[in-house]
């Protein structure tokens, strides 16, 4: 049996390009350098009209950290709701206490919104502080995957530590490695006998449509390139398939 692929698109050419091209499942987002935030209604809506594969929805509110006020919260349920309502097929989320364990009790509200979508506890879990606990929490709480990139920067340098997780985890929970996944980690990682998804960008960075841009302008502290977008890489998407 093969290996579903899912792919995070931040953009609507992205999100068109992965599901022509074979992505089993789309992680939608928005605000691509902050590492996703919740994506826009109407884009879910049209999408859900457009393609035909899930699209997992991102739910968060901001950039920075995952200690969520009661007011953040409350957005976050609100944006479960309204983007169920137009036919999200799951959700993304987590949620950390200021000590970096999980928020139990903002989960446990989250996933209640959530009725019986499955949902993915994102990469907040490898900011917590102990990810052997934290992914316990995670099962015990009714999460169906956890991202991971084994609590590193990326999944080159976690891949030892998701390998564990997943010896630990077993049957009971889906771990999904991600964050700088390459082909080259999927043949370690079917090795553990657990691997059932992989989360890659196969990101492809395009050239834009614009033929103008002003010279120095920039609407971020950390410079943006107005001369390309993000779409999807053909031949990244045919390797990963080839493998899985």
């Amino acid at each position: 049996m093969s290996l579903l692929l899912e792919a995070p698109v931040f953009n609507l050419q992205a999100s068109l390009e992965a599901a022509q091209l074979g992505i089993d499942r789309l992680e939608l987002c928005a605000n691509f350098p902050e590492g996703g935030e919740t994506p826009s209604a109407g884009m879910l809506r049209f999408l859900k009209r457009e393609i035909d594969i899930p699209i997992f929805v991102m739910i968060r509110p901001r950039g920075g950290n995952f200690v969520y006020s009661p007011k953040e919260l409350l957005v976050m349920k609100q944006d479960i709701q309204l983007l169920g309502d137009l036919g999200a097929d799951g959700f993304v989320f987590g949620a950390l206490d200021a000590q970096g364990s999980v928020n139990e009790s903002a989960c446990e509200s989250l996933l209640r919104a959530a009725a019986s979508r499955p949902c993915t506890f994102h990469r907040a879990f490898d900011a917590s502080v102990d990810l052997t606990g934290s992914l316990e929490k995670i099962i015990q709480l009714g999460f169906n995957r956890v991202l991971t990139s084994g609590g590193e920067n990326s999944l080159e340098e976690g891949l030892p530590q998701v390998m564990a997780l997943m010896e630990q985890a077993k049957e009971r929970i889906i771990i999904l490695p991600g964050g700088g996944l390459k082909v080259a980690h999927v043949s370690r990682l079917k090795e553990s006998g657990y691997l059932k998804e992989v989360h890659a960008s196969c990101k492809l960075a395009k050239a834009a449509d614009n033929h103008f841009i002003k010279p120095g302008l920039s609407f971020a502290g950390t410079p943006l390139d107005f001369s390309l977008n993000f779409g999807i890489d053909p031949q990244l998407v045919h390797e990963f398939k080839s493998i899985l």
